[in-house]
Parts: C-alpha cells; sequence; structure tokens
C-alpha cells in the first residue's frame, strides 16, 4: 500500500510540474482570482505555495505515528522553477516519513487516525489519497487559470 500510494502522489506531481516548468513568471504571480477571500488560490504562485505547504502538512501527520518534531513549511517560492524544485522536496520528506513503517502491515496502518487541523478525521490511506487528489484539483485548476489569460 506505501508503494502504491507515494507512486501516485509522485505521479500527480508531474503533470502540476510540468505547467509550471511552462508557465512564465508574470502569469505565475499575477493575480488571477481577484474575487477570492482564499489567499491560497488568488494566483498560481499561491496555489504552488499551497500544495507544498500542505503537502509538509500531511507528512506531519504522518511522522506524528514516530513522534517525530512537526515541520512548519515557510519557503517562498518565487518561481516556477523554485515551485518545481520544492515540490519535488516535499515529495521526498514525504517518502522519509514513511521510514519506520515500511514494515508495518495494511491492518497496522490502518488503525491509525489523524485529527486534521482543517476538522476532518482521516486514517493513513484516506489522508493520502487526500494529498494526491489536492494536488490534482489544484492542477486543473490551474489548468483553467492558464485557458482563462491566454
Amino acid at each position: 500500500m506505501l508503494i502504491a500510494l507515494m507512486g501516485e502522489y509522485r505521479k500527480s506531481a508531474i503533470e502540476y510540474k510540468q505547467i509550471l516548468n511552462n508557465i512564465p513568471q508574470y502569469l505565475f504571480e499575477k493575480i488571477t482570482d481577484k474575487k477570492t477571500k482564499d489567499e491560497d488560490c488568488k494566483s498560481i504562485q499561491n496555489i504552488t505555495f499551497h500544495i507544498i505547504h500542505s503537502g509538509y502538512t500531511y507528512s506531519n501527520y504522518i511522522n506524528s505515528v514516530n513522534k517525530r518534531e512537526w515541520f512548519e513549511y515557510t519557503e517562498n517560492i518565487e518561481t516556477p522553477k523554485k515551485g518545481i524544485e520544492e515540490i519535488d522536496k516535499m515529495l521526498d520528506f514525504t517518502e522519509n516519513s514513511f521510514d519506520g513503517i515500511w514494515n508495518k502491515t495494511n491492518k497496522e496502518i490502518g488503525e491509525w487516525k489523524f485529527d486534521t487541523r482543517w476538522n476532518v478525521t482521516y486514517d493513513f490511506e484516506q489522508l493520502m489519497e487526500h494529498a494526491i487528489v489536492h494536488i490534482l484539483r489544484h492542477r486543473r485548476q490551474i489548468e483553467n487559470v492558464i485557458k482563462n489569460n491566454s
């Protein structure tokens, strides 16, 4: 299960990183949703930070199983290239959060529950599925931003 979930998580990031690789700096920074009250969705730059920050948060919940210290992500994402690099670091951090649990059975892993700060309780598999879909949803959002700004 762990190998499959991590593989799909990395796969979900591939298309997002491809989009970032082709985004001009001006569009990366441009406020494309002036009406939203959600700071995480005003620009592609904000969305990219949000994806990375959230990825570290999901990993922190996993790290709590092994009582590792919480890591709060605060880097500035100034360019699409930096976004790509930071997504890769976040994915590596996630995979490292699996250290110490690779040998656990699916049943053992399934017993873990995570009460998130957005008031949802997930088991391990649900948390990782949420992480995967989170990137996919924002990738789609950015594709729409690009289409509407062409």
